[in-house]
């Protein structure tokens, strides 16, 4: 194991340093600082030259420090000799403009992939990207791992008496569907309409949930304003519980008040975004022992679908 490296920048430490664990490895050196107006300054701390190294850098806020501070580390390895450079981007930012939607808007997650290739990465490993397309935008292999294998297992532990998956919005029913379809559960979906200009949003549940103990599946949250309106919703249809499932924990602006305030019984979340604050609806479930499986697979030249299947 000695001819590779794992380095961390500074988004998610703790997730870097337990995945290094798991693979009975120390993170290497790297020295990153800040200059006075916050241009970023980094220096490698050991010989990278002829190693494959690994940088574990979820692109979460401060999403543009973040994203900055990857591709210089990048680059220093790259100008170090390092044989190949793989990126673990547990949280890929900027993923949620993948298409032009609308008249005169970016593609940001296609220029994000540019960057981070044009960099000097050889091969990314994420997990749950936004929209699964997202891969077709690199030319370098990419590692996009399912959220749901952490997730089943803990549903399944749980022992709920008359569970079924929900979507928490029509955009997510394949993701729910593929859950579902794991823990050979029904399915129910939450649709989410204004009925008129200025008007609340109405949430309509397609599906009985009469007496079921509801998991909603998401891969990330935000604000929390559409998790929480759902778990409402769905209380309101007769659930008996509301579990939420979501991958990134994005929790900005009012999540914390919304998720502490709402219907929702639990939220189980992953650590690719480290948490901001304490809830006690929230539980963290760790990524880093599936991405250290992942990495030592791939070092055998190794398949990774048994480990999702």
């Amino acid at each position: 194991m000695n001819d590779f490296k794992i380095f961390a920048g500074t988004a998610i430490p703790n997730f870097a340093k337990s995945m290094a664990e798991n693979l009975s490895m120390d993170l290497s050196e790297i020295s990153i600082k800040r200059f006075s107006d916050g241009e970023i300054s980094i220096q490698i701390g050991e010989s990278v030259r002829g190693k494959d190294v690994y940088l574990v850098q979820s692109t979460c806020a401060p999403a543009n420090a973040s994203l900055m501070e990857l591709l210089i580390i990048v680059d220093a390895m790259k100008r170090s000799s390092a044989r190949s450079i793989t990126a673990v981007i547990p949280y890929f930012g900027y993923a949620r403009q993948d298409r032009k939607a609308a008249p005169r808007v970016p593609i940001t997650a296609k220029l994000v992939a540019n960057l981070i290739e044009v960099a000097g990465v050889s091969r990314v490993i994420t997990i749950d990207l936004h929209a699964g397309q997202i891969q077709g935008f690199f030319d370098i292999p990419v590692d996009n791992l399912y959220g749901s294998v952490i997730f089943t297992d803990y549903i399944k532990d749980k022992k709920l008496k008359n569970p079924i998956i929900a979507s928490p919005d029509v955009g997510g029913v394949a993701r729910a569907r593929s859950f579902a379809k794991k823990l050979d559960l029904d399915m129910v979906i939450v649709d989410k309409r204004r009925e008129e200009a200025n008007q609340s949003e109405v949430m309509n549940i397609i599906g009985d949930v009469e007496g079921k103990d509801v998991i909603l599946v998401d891969d990330m949250i935000d604000t929390a304003g559409t998790i929480t309106k759902a778990a409402d919703a769905l209380k309101a249809q007769g659930a008996t519980s509301v579990m939420a499932c979501c991958t990134h924990p994005v929790l900005s602006g009012p999540a914390y008040e919304r998720i502490n305030q709402s219907s929702l019984d639990e939220m189980i979340v992953t650590d690719t975004i480290p948490l901001t604050q304490t809830s006690e609806k929230i539980k963290v479930l760790s990524l880093a022992p599936t991405f250290a499986k992942v990495i030592r697979k791939l070092r055998s030249n190794e398949g990774l679908s048994k480990l999702f299947n």
